[in-house]
């Protein structure tokens, strides 16, 4: 079986969960903390060697602000719970803004925790132009545009899963995903089931990985 190395997961559809479920839109990011948990050790189980979540971008900061502090906080707890697992933790964001949890600056370099493991990073506060933005330095070379990334310690994408029925990449680490296989699942996040990463990994074995060649 052919194993992606890299999986990015861009868990969507916690707000239209929580509606669905009689709750407030900002309830529904809790009930996404499990699954992540869940999938991280799963992922672990298959052999992947790094994984990515898609926390919150700087465009989510638009929401209400029950809404922003919902889903900060959320983020601060999985990493948390991330941090308790043998793993070697990345957090990637703007953590200059006063919307970054600051209990996570220290995972805003790679720190190995429990022995060390699978490479896990975790998107907080993320903007792809905030990611270039070194690109748009004078004089440049383009050729060495993946050292000048924000997210430059985050590998290639092999295989992006969405979960919420969404076909977008909502800015999801453009660079290393330039190649990535796009898996959907319709389910919602809060609705996760192990059964969703196990359909993804036989879909990508049907996948004809060119890299442009």
């Amino acid at each position: 079986m052919r194993i992606p190395k890299h999986i990015g997961i861009i868990p969507d559809g916690n707000r239209r969960w929580a509606r669905r479920a009689g709750l407030d839109k900002q309830d529904g990011y809790v009930h996404g903390l499990a699954p992540g948990l869940e999938l991280l050790r799963l992922a672990r189980e298959a052999g992947i060697r790094e994984i990515t979540y898609y926390g919150f971008t700087t465009d989510n900061c638009g929401r209400p602000p029950e809404q922003v502090k919902a889903f900060s906080g959320a983020c601060a707890e999985a990493v948390k719970r991330i941090a308790a697992e043998p793993v070697s933790l990345l957090v990637v964001g703007d953590e200059k803004a006063p919307v970054f949890p600051k209990e996570l600056l220290p995972y805003t370099t790679r720190t190995d925790l429990n022995g060390g493991g699978i490479r896990v990073n975790f998107l907080v506060n993320y903007g792809w132009e905030w990611d270039l933005a070194a690109l748009d330095r004078p004089g440049m070379d383009r050729r060495k545009i993946c050292g000048a990334l924000r997210s430059h310690d985050i590998s290639r994408v092999d295989l992006i899963i969405r979960w919420g029925g969404m076909r977008r990449l909502s800015g999801f680490l453009p660079v290393q995903s330039v190649y990535a296989d796009f898996f959907v699942v319709d389910r919602l996040w809060p609705d996760f089931q192990p059964e969703d990463f196990f359909q993804a990994l036989q879909w990508y074995q049907k996948q004809d990985v060119t890299l442009g060649g």
